[in-house]
């Protein structure tokens, strides 16, 4: 069983639109899938889930669908948080949110500190989230101490690099899944997907229920995670 599931959760708006439906409720719908896979990932013992909720580049997107998502954020974080705390929850949210308006960046803290201590599955959102945002943002505060002279600059490498970034508390992903057919990662988590493995599936977000998800996680089951040795080797250290 992975210990931390990714999730690009696309294909809400196409779903809407095969029902002759406005793209916004295909979202709303996509917000009782997102309900039932928190509970599959609380009931598999999953320590972490996290949702690509909103990129930083949905900002292209038409300017009124953009504000729908906006409102659509705010309800939920107001409607969900209470029933996620009660069930020992602990929601994050990653991403640059400077960048939302005052009024859900609120919603975003207050979430949050009412989570916060909580020691069951972690929900992480990702929103205005990129993955060269967050290398980037993790870069800029190396440097920054670089030029304090609060750290060498040989002392940049790897793990430094990777202290700085959204998830650096977390364990890496060990399963990332999309739904809606598309075969990318769409600027999701690029450091952190390096040894992820990769599940790509038609179903769109929608109709992406328990069944589906177990069908995930039974398919991550079958893999040998190798991080660059050979078959035999990780063999040899299973049995050991």
């Amino acid at each position: 069983m992975p210990r931390h599931v990714c999730i690009i959760m696309d294909g809400n708006g196409r779903w809407a639109e095969q029902r002759g439906k406005l793209r916004v409720s295909g979202h709303r719908a996509g917000v009782e899938t997102v309900r039932a896979i928190v509970q599959a990932c609380a009931e598999n013992k999953i320590e972490v889930l996290t949702l690509f909720a909103f990129s930083s580049e949905n900002w292209r997107r038409p300017a009124q669908e953009v504000g729908l998502l906006m409102e659509l954020f705010i309800t939920a974080l107001s409607h969900e948080v209470k029933k996620l705390h009660a069930n020992n929850v602990r929601m994050r949210i990653v991403g640059d949110v400077s960048g939302f308006e005052p009024k859900l960046q609120q919603s975003i803290r207050d979430a949050e500190a009412l989570t916060r201590a909580n020691t069951g599955l972690t929900l992480v959102i990702a929103a205005n989230y990129g993955g060269r945002w967050d290398i980037t943002q993790a870069a800029r505060s190396l440097a920054r101490d670089v030029a304090a002279g609060t750290l060498a600059p040989e002392a940049v490498d790897e793990t430094a690099l990777q202290a700085r970034l959204s998830l650096h508390d977390l364990p890496e992903p060990d399963l990332f899944i999309r739904t809606g057919g598309e075969q990318r990662i769409s600027n999701f988590l690029l450091w952190q997907l390096s040894y992820t493995e990769l599940y790509f599936t038609d179903v769109l977000w929608p109709d992406f229920d328990k069944q589906q998800f177990a069908l995930a996680l039974a398919s991550f089951a079958q893999r040998q995670r190798r991080f660059g040795r050979t078959g035999k080797q990780v063999e040899q250290l299973i049995r050991a």
